[in-house]
């Protein structure tokens, strides 16, 4: 069995894993991952983090859209 190194839950049951196998701690959630033996390691938040940026990105570009939409308005409106 492994211990969360978040939590320290000692109770990890790790014999139905292959090393990289990604699993959650009952106890308190966190993502591990299975690094063999009876070791898990936090699993990296790199994705998500990725995730993140490309949403922010796609969220800035619908904000120029709309911000050029209303420079088009403005330009129908001066004619």
């Amino acid at each position: 069995m492994a211990t969360c190194p978040e939590c320290d839950f000692d109770e990890i049951e790790t014999e139905d894993f292959e090393e990289g196998d990604e699993l959650s701690c009952p106890e308190c959630g966190k993502p591990l991952v299975y690094s063999g033996g009876d070791n898990v390691e936090v699993a990296d938040d790199d994705d998500d983090d990725l995730e993140d940026e490309e949403e922010e990105e796609e969220s800035d570009e619908d904000e120029e859209d709309l911000d050029d939409e209303d420079d088009d308005e403005d330009e129908t409106v001066d004619e």
